[in-house]
């Protein structure tokens, strides 16, 4: 299988779970390869044949992107570098959720999430502790009696129950058998309890000093998270406004990523802003605003940028129709 038929195969998973989806980022280098929208639920989607070719700082990146567009980042792929990837078993990367396709479809399309996550030292579930003590308390078995019928410490037991420890699942299948009850917990691929504790941070360290027109959006009084593998500069932000924000020089490859910058606010629900370095022939393209630099540097705060970005939005809807 190769990346180009898994992506299509991605592509209509999404569809039959009714997402709406960006074009494809086919521009290095690239963070994510798919983002995707579905209500509240956005997704950013590495694709990669092999996940253990995830490096650092493609993740980092994905997982700033996700915080601050409140997203979530997934890598979908179909091997490691020893195996190929279990249905149903999430494989973390960097922080990141990996899985292959069939568990996307699972957790998508059938609305069954996944139960076991791949860890060192094999397959491991977690267990709902309050629903196995009271299962235990109800058949009147102590910790100590259930550990020796499990063939594990006491303390094992107690962890369980306390929630600290994952179990296997030839451990879990004994439980449930034993006690009668259902206690595997499945698993958040979306992370919402993660990402909620590290929305808001303090983004001013992405920002590039060495970009002065990044620089310069900040001193206007936006929020600017800087991107290197993205197809933008950065995303800007204020209380009214979120831009996906690119900057270059007028040119082809400058259309090419403008136009791919639009399919993307589509799907994340910003706006898009390209700031062109000289000239350009035009005001939009797409819904992606451009403005010159020499027009940017004659506003002097981030209310006159959000209504020159309101006007230019407004003639790309007139173009577009």
């Amino acid at each position: 299988m190769t990346k180009d038929i898994l992506i299509h195969q991605i592509i209509d998973v999404l569809k039959q779970a009714d997402f709406v989806i960006s074009n494809r980022c086919d521009i290095r280098p690239r963070s994510f390869d798919l983002a995707a929208r579905k209500g509240d639920v956005l997704l950013f989607c590495k694709v990669l044949y092999n996940i253990d070719s995830l490096n650092e700082d493609t993740a980092s990146e994905m997982r700033s992107l996700s915080e601050y567009l409140g997203g979530s980042p997934i890598l979908i792929g179909a091997k490691t570098r020893d195996q190929l990837l279990e249905d149903s078993v999430v494989y973390m990367r960097y922080d990141i959720p990996a899985f292959n396709i069939q568990t996307l479809y699972d957790c998508f399309v059938e609305d069954v999430p996944p139960l076991v996550s791949a860890a060192p030292g094999g397959l491991y579930v977690s267990i709902d502790g309050e629903v196995l003590k009271e299962a235990r308390k109800r058949m009147a078995l102590s910790l100590g009696a259930l550990a020796s019928h499990l063939g594990v410490s006491r303390r094992t037991i107690s962890k369980y129950e306390e929630g600290c420890m994952d179990a296997s699942i030839d451990v879990v299948l004994q439980l449930e058998e034993l006690l009668d009850v259902a206690l595997a917990r499945s698993i958040d691929i979306l992370q919402r309890g993660l990402k909620d504790n590290k929305q808001e941070k303090n983004v001013e360290k992405f920002v590039p000093q060495r970009d002065s027109i990044l620089s310069f959006i900040q001193d206007l009084g936006y929020d600017v998270l800087s991107t290197d593998q993205a197809p933008f500069k950065a995303v800007s932000k204020d209380p009214s406004t979120t831009f996906l924000t690119g900057i270059s020089e007028y040119s082809g490859s400058m259309l090419k990523r403008a136009r791919l910058m639009s399919s993307i606010s589509e799907v994340t629900l910003t706006r898009s802003v390209y700031i062109i370095e000289g000239n350009s022939k035009y005001t939009s393209v797409e819904n992606t605003v451009l403005i010159e630099k020499n027009e940017l540097d004659s506003l002097s705060d981030s209310d006159e940028l959000d209504n020159l970005i309101n006007e230019r939005s407004k003639e790309c809807f007139r173009i577009s129709s």
